[in-house]
């Protein structure tokens, strides 16, 4: 089998990563690429990316791989390693932002017949298209959504790391992620985020059994800023340095393990407020710029 670009994009983990097993099981080697682009936007993102592809970059490396790091428009840097290194796949993670959804039909499109672009569903809970109201549309408030989410079950399980990948053998030109320029320099104002943040994958993971000991008192707790009771897995959750569905197994078997079930429901909910949010912009794209009702575009 030809070799398989993995495209990195917010899945930046390699437990419970679909695209990740898909490539494993459709090729008989891997070449891991992270792409920064346009949409690395905002300066305290761009800190936290870094050292998340550093994390990502040193799992890879644990495991005999190397990951190729490039800067630029996905679709003429994925065209053109796909032709360097002989691939007729390139896996990756759906997003769901409107830009993030037309750089996908861009790059489907430059890859064209020389290689197909397979896309994966696991940075949600569940897909939009699984949460449909009674007559097949889409939900506009949270609550019907989340009573129908809550409807079809649990999500599926996560997959644990692979134990062995077949990552690519060969050198491929990649950059170094300190030249991608994502760090604050001159002034370096990021002391505060160093000293309160510990991206990627393992932490997120760290982060998430610490959380699970606070999930009696979130409830109350996380309305309340004197209390240190909020998650803080957003951005964790943001880069998919862990998964929605790590973190809702996580919560359920720790709350069904000291009977914190009722306690633990208004953190799961906080789970479907993100799934609604990539909801809405997947059914609504335009709401990016442009008020839900018409009607409000003229509203004083």
């Amino acid at each position: 089998m030809a070799p398989s670009i993995l495209w990195f994009r917010r899945n930046l983990r390699l437990t419970d990563n679909a695209a990740l097993e898909a490539c494993i099981a459709e090729s008989d080697s891997i070449v891991p690429v992270y792409i920064s682009d346009a949409l690395d936007s905002g300066g305290a993102s761009r800190w936290w990316l870094h050292h998340s592809l550093k994390s990502l970059a040193a799992s890879i490396k644990a495991q005999g791989g190397e990951l190729i790091v490039r800067k630029g428009s996905p679709e003429e840097i994925l065209s053109q390693l796909a032709s360097e290194v002989g691939a007729d796949h390139v896996f990756a993670t759906r997003r769901y932002e409107p830009d993030a959804s037309a750089q996908e039909h861009a790059v489907a499109d430059a890859l064209g017949d020389m290689a197909s672009l397979d896309l994966s569903d696991d940075s949600l809970l569940y897909r939009p298209d699984q949460v449909t109201t009674k007559t097949g549309g889409a939900y506009k408030v949270f609550t019907p959504f989340y009573r129908a989410s809550v409807a079809l079950g649990e999500p599926p399980a996560p997959t644990p790391r692979p134990r062995s990948i077949p990552w690519f053998g060969s050198d491929v030109d990649s950059m170094a992620i300190a030249d991608l320029d994502l760090l604050p320099v001159k002034p370096d104002w990021s002391g505060g985020l160093v000293d309160t943040w510990k991206p990627g994958e393992d932490n997120a993971i760290a982060r998430l059994d610490e959380m699970a000991e606070k999930i009696a008192g979130y409830g109350d707790g996380r309305d309340l800023p004197a209390v240190d009771a909020t998650s803080r897995l957003s951005p964790h959750l943001h880069f998919g340095e862990i998964s929605p569905r790590q973190v809702w197994h996580g919560i359920t078997a720790h709350a069904r393990e000291h009977r914190l079930e009722e306690a633990a429901e208004p953190l799961l909910r906080q789970l479907s407020w993100r799934d609604f949010s990539a909801y809405m912009l997947h059914h609504n794209p335009t709401m990016i710029d442009q008020p839900l009702r018409p009607e409000f575009a003229a509203f004083p």
